[in-house]
């Protein structure tokens, strides 16, 4: 930490926001004046590369510096255990930490929000008292077992049909201006009692459904009705539902008015700090923790592919040590951790609890040190670092997606349609990306790869045809034959090495729902109580 390094952070995620729908990015609908304003002060990076193409993998891989598959927090373990986070190594180094978002995802009951000293989650369906002490410790035990699976299964399917029904029509109510009225807040506090601060803050709007306030929809989708678009994408996955090109483009219209709500929000925020006097004292990270797909490579929302819409994320940083410029080298939102400990000067590596993992700071991975991404010599180095000596690639992890898999099969059932089990629905996928080129491994349908330079839309795979069936063995296959995606692929393979070798075969179906019977009385009656069971 350099001695005019800001004494605060202020962490903003956008949640589900393409790249190419933000001002900075070249979009030409005016969706962010205020992230426009803000790009010309900050360093805006091209080739950011997520962890993951969802939020619970990648927050708790900003949160620890570790990949998916070293945190383990995923939809097969949808909590993060065992890793100490950057709210408990900042917390214990004296500074105040405030997490708040609206993300049924980022709460007590999953871990993401252990050591903020302040948190609050707006999310429509459970308040943030109910989402921790025994519903936390019920969640954890109910995916701990196997025959209970299922249940948990339910009460997030359950929980996210809740937040669409909720979210729609003359209820909806965005949660932004209260995340933003909080944040605030807790600055104001932390100040009050002569502290520094870290605040982290998630913002959903962009996230299905979309029913952006009035004023926003007028602007970016005039005449649109929201409840009469899809905005179920499973509907849309399974083939029980058809989206034509004007619906596209409506549904296209609502995203952009979300991410405009988001961007006049985050604008007041700025400003706020600006007039405050708090603006220059403060390194400012603005990204996304993943995208979206609208209707490219038939696919709608964020699951089932590794896409460049999906995890070549927005990223833009302020702080006084990176020139306000654009940047083209490869990013990794697991850097971000690196960078916040840098700017903050704490080193981290210590366990909150005896057993637990704790990453520390690597010069290596901070956007503020003249060895970013040097990668070569490293001592110890992590999976990343030895799939990509050269800092050239980032690497994506996307393990089975039960909950939205679970869902994918009621849509496809209703529609009497049978999903493929040799299909990307049911496949596991890792990825090695480069700004110029890009490798896929794909457990149960053919491998994929794409030169990026010269197919950004990634329309033609260059995998040679390779994958591996249900039973994991290896299909029959050419071969790369393009230098770059073989670079691609070998990055890959190292980093699978790394990282205990590669997945060949996928998870088997979800449990029986007779799971039910087995739930204990406290269980069930919790349960009943919220209102999932009868």
């Amino acid at each position: 930490m350099s001695a005019d390094s800001p004494a605060n952070v202020l962490f903003v995620v956008l949640d589900t926001v393409r790249k190419d729908r933000l001002g900075p990015y070249g979009y030409d609908r005016e969706t962010t004046p205020g992230l426009d304003a803000f790009a010309d002060e900050a360093t805006v990076f091209e080739e950011a590369v997520a962890p993951a193409p969802w939020t619970l993998p990648v927050h708790a891989s900003l949160f620890t510096g570790l990949y998916p598959h070293q945190h383990r927090a995923d939809q097969e373990n949808p909590y993060l255990e065992g890793a100490t986070t950057l709210a408990e190594t900042l917390s214990a180094a004296g500074y105040r930490t405030a997490c708040y978002s609206s993300n049924a995802w980022i709460t007590p009951y999953t871990h993401l929000t252990d050591g903020f000293d302040s948190q609050d989650n707006f999310f429509e369906v459970m308040p943030g008292d109910v989402l921790s002490g025994p519903l936390a410790k019920a969640w954890k035990t109910m995916n701990d077992n196997e025959t209970l699976r299922t249940v948990a299964d339910k009460l997030v399917s359950l929980g996210n049909v809740a937040h669409e029904y909720l979210a729609s029509g003359e209820g909806a109510d965005s949660k932004t201006p209260d995340v933003m009225a909080s944040t605030r807040e807790f600055v104001e506090t932390s100040e009050a009692a002569g502290d520094d601060w870290f605040a982290f803050v998630n913002l959903m709007d962009a996230h299905l459904p979309y029913h952006p306030p009035d004023e926003f929809a007028e602007r970016f989708a005039p005449g649109v009705d929201s409840e009469q678009v899809c905005q179920n994408s499973k509907e849309y996955n399974a083939g029980a539902r058809d989206i034509d090109a004007d619906e596209w483009e409506a549904i296209r219209g609502l995203y952009d008015a979300e991410i405009a709500h988001i961007d006049d929000q985050l604008s007041n925020l700025f400003a706020w700090l600006q007039r405050t006097g708090r603006w220059d004292d403060t390194a400012v990270v603005v990204c996304a923790d993943h995208g979206e797909l609208h209707g490219e490579h038939d696919l709608y929302g964020h699951e089932f592919a590794l896409y460049d819409p999906l995890v070549n994320v927005p990223l833009l940083v302020k702080h006084p040590a990176l020139d306000a410029d654009r940047r083209d080298d490869t990013v990794e939102l697991v850097d971000l951790y690196h960078t916040v400990l840098d700017t903050l000067g704490v080193d981290g590596g210590t366990p909150a609890e005896r057993g637990e993992t704790a990453v520390e700071r690597d010069p290596t991975r901070s956007l503020l040190s003249a060895e970013y991404r040097a990668f070569e010599g490293v001592s110890d180095p992590d999976p990343g670092q030895v799939g990509g000596p050269n800092g050239a690639y980032g690497f994506v992890e996307y393990s089975r997606p039960v909950v939205e898999l679970n869902q994918l099969e009621e849509k496809a059932a209703a529609a009497g349609i049978e999903l493929e089990e040799d299909s990307r629905f049911y496949s596991r996928m890792r990825a090695a990306r480069a700004p110029d080129a890009k490798y896929v491994r794909i457990d149960r349908i053919p491998d994929e790869a794409y030169r990026l330079d010269e197919d950004p839309d990634e329309t033609r795979n260059g995998a040679g045809g390779e994958g591996r069936s249900s039973s994991g063995s290896r299909t029959a296959s050419d071969g790369p034959d393009d230098d770059r995606i073989a670079a691609a692929e070998a990055a890959l393979g190292r980093f699978e090495s790394a990282a205990g070798g590669a997945w060949t075969d996928a998870a088997d179906g979800p449990v029986s729902d007779d799971s039910l019977a087995e739930m204990d009385e406290e269980a069930t009656d919790r349960l009943r109580d919220l209102g999932y069971v009868e």
